[in-house]
């Protein structure tokens, strides 16, 4: 049986994982983790697999809610390790980066970088029991400096800025993890059809998430530290390559 704990479960790409971790056939245990449980398509799910789904509350800016989660989670592993992390849970602000207040920005980094190192940090000693030891944080091409345009930049400078801190979180983890045998890496899931990327996005969720977990299994140790892309037939711009910093 593989655990995963993944944040963000409520809805878009951490909608969507679960759900096809869930159908793949495959022994798992998912700890499908948000602030809260409201949306009925993410309680339909829960409630379809109550066996292989729990839910569990979890806010990733806040220290008090990442213990207690830890410890459900840990009460429910019952000894056992934690696979697979992945940290999905997000935020997004529009404007120009002349207009972007300071207030914002440390909101954004509250959930998109000091949740993930949060949450990371507290659920290793779960992970340092087992044998796959992978950790994998949902980043964003928006994040590369090589390859921002100016028009990227006037979207959601905020997004960007704090998706280059997570690619760089991603790298420092890997290496302090890498003699545990731990792989840490990112991976670009493409713009999605979803609350956050919007209608005229490029790709259905399903597609992007596919492209993910498509990664998440093939990936091994060589992995670790590096960023990749999803690979979508006829798309340039999701070739399956490496994304550079």
């Amino acid at each position: 049986m593989t655990s995963y704990l993944i944040t963000g479960s409520s809805r878009g790409i951490g909608l969507e994982l679960t759900r096809q971790l869930v159908n793949s056939n495959k022994d798992v245990t998912i700890f499908a983790s948000s602030r809260s449980s409201n949306s009925a398509e993410f309680r339909n799910l829960l409630e379809k697999h109550p066996e292989q789904i729990m839910f569990v509350t979890l806010d990733v800016t806040r220290k008090e809610s990442i213990e207690k989660a830890v410890e459900r989670v840990s009460a429910k592993l019952d000894g056992r390790e934690l696979d697979v992390l992945i940290n999905n849970a997000g935020a997004l602000s529009l404007g120009r980066v002349e207009d972007m207040q300071s207030k914002d920005l440390e909101e954004i980094f509250r959930t998109n970088v000091s949740g993930v190192h949060e949450v990371t940090k507290a659920m290793l000693p779960l992970m340092r029991r087992g044998g796959k030891k992978k950790i994998l944080n949902i980043s964003s091409m928006l994040g590369s400096i090589t390859n921002q345009s100016q028009g990227d930049q006037v979207a959601i400078p905020s997004y960007s800025i704090s998706k280059a801190a997570l690619n760089m979180l991603t790298v420092a983890y890997a290496h302090d993890l890498e003699k545990e045998g731990f792989t840490v890496f990112c991976v670009s899931p493409g713009w999605l059809k979803s609350d956050m990327g919007g209608q005229n996005a490029d790709l259905p969720v399903k597609t992007g998430v596919t492209g993910v977990l498509e990664i998440l299994e093939r990936t091994g140790r060589d992995g670790n530290g590096r960023f990749f892309n999803i690979h979508v037939p006829g798309w340039e711009r999701y070739t399956g390559e490496e994304i550079p910093w």
